[in-house]
């Protein structure tokens, strides 16, 4: 049984990766919120009830649930290779001049193993470590800014730092600085975890060109769509098909979708998701005329690259070999409450089942669209979690679902 099987956006979810928000949330502070990608600062005591259901909405539906604070831990069982984790994280982080990495070091070996991953996600204040070494004159002149070590609020949204596509995984390179080290978690997991550690790995974490996972969405069993969005790039996107375009993988070609650069249209998975066979919820801004370039096996530099401008209906139709494709427009395709509920990621849904998904409860006229299309929606609160601009694909990575 392969450890990591993912043929589709709709097949039964059987396993699935998640990070339930911690303390990280309660170090958001207004001033920063634009250095940590937030608008708004969620309240986490609600943040973790409404995630709490979430999972809970998963496991009654047969859904093995694996929290990466867990499965990280695991990987760092190894005190060499928790050591190696740890400098490499905080050598991320900055922490570079010898005596605070000194004092830092022993303040995360004196936790436990699960304790220091959960810590280091939270992030550490300076006013933690105060006194714990001797001050240089640099430290006397440093600004400010409250923290040694930044939160990662981001992180409860598990599926950018890594995307699984068929038997391997992508480790990605984040767009931002205050996301990269989430991959390192990544990094981890598929070095060192006895269940993930002979992982087929698609994409380095290394590389130059940034790709996040919300931009790559598992079609069919050869096809893969990849936005072309404001944290994923064309180069990306030619470095990841050369990797699976090939026999070895099953899949034939890739659907680079053309999306616009913005803030609410963040990831394709924001304007666009698969919620049954031949079903889909898409932001009508995105219903006009799309370039997609459908990228191949090819002799030249191992891919060819052909554009079609069509409409994304025609598009999904064509290459996914469907009679007919129903559109369901986030917001009913009310201009106004497209806009309000694509801003509460309304298209972002998460399908564990063809025709069955988990979406926000927050949503009501997208919601009322998708269940009059036959689509079974299970509804989870969202007042808190959504702060975060993104949705239940977003909080989701699936790691194993049964073939269509």
């Amino acid at each position: 049984m392969d450890a990591i099987h993912v043929t589709s956006e709709i097949g039964t979810l059987k396993k699935v990766l998640v990070h339930r928000p911690g303390a990280e949330l309660e170090n958001l502070m207004p001033e920063y919120l634009e250095r940590l990608l937030f608008d708004d600062i969620p309240y986490l005591k609600i943040a973790q009830e409404e995630h709490d259901a979430f999972c809970d909405i998963l496991r009654k539906r047969g859904v093995e649930v694996i929290y990466l604070t867990d499965i990280l831990a695991e990987s760092l069982k190894d005190h060499d290779v928790k050591d190696e984790f740890l400098r490499e994280f905080l050598n991320e982080a900055g922490i570079k001049e010898p005596k605070r990495l000194q004092a830092t070091m022993e303040y995360f070996n004196q936790m436990s193993t699960k304790n220091m991953v959960e810590k280091l996600i939270a992030g550490l204040r300076k006013s933690e470590l105060r006194g714990s070494y001797r001050k240089t004159l640099g430290d006397y002149l440093e600004n400010d800014y409250p923290f040694l070590i930044d939160p990662i609020p981001n992180l409860y949204f598990s599926r950018d730092a890594f995307a699984t596509i068929g038997q391997g995984v992508t480790i990605n390179k984040m767009a931002t600085i205050t996301r990269n080290r989430e991959t390192l978690f990544a990094k981890y997991i598929f070095k060192y975890h006895p269940l993930y550690q002979n992982v087929p790995i698609f994409y380095d974490r290394m590389e130059r060109a940034m790709i996040e996972g919300g931009d790559i969405l598992v079609l069919d069993k050869k096809t893969v769509a990849i936005g072309i969005s404001q944290r994923t790039t064309p180069q990306a996107i030619e470095i990841l098909s050369r990797k699976i375009l090939h026999e070895a993988t099953g899949f034939e070609k890739v659907l680079a979708i053309d999306i616009p650069k913005s803030r609410s249209f963040m990831h394709l998975d924001t304007v666009f998701t698969m919620v049954d066979r031949n079903k889909f919820t898409m932001h009508p801004n995105i219903s006009h005329s799309l370039r997609v370039f459908v990228i191949t096996q090819g002799a030249h530099d191992g891919i060819q690259i052909m554009e079609e401008q069509d409409s994304l209906e025609n598009i999904l139709m064509e290459h996914l070999h469907l009679d007919r494709v129903e559109m369901i427009k986030c917001g009913g395709g009310s201009i106004i409450d497209a806009a309000r509920e694509q801003w509460n990621d309304g298209s972002n849904t998460l399908a564990i089942a063809p025709g069955v998904v988990v979406v926000y409860g927050r949503n009501r006229v997208t919601n009322e669209a998708l269940q009059a299309s036959g689509v079974e929606t299970l509804i989870m609160p969202s007042s808190e979690l959504s702060r975060g601009r993104g949705g239940p694909r977003c909080m989701s990575m699936p790691l194993f679902r049964e073939d269509i």
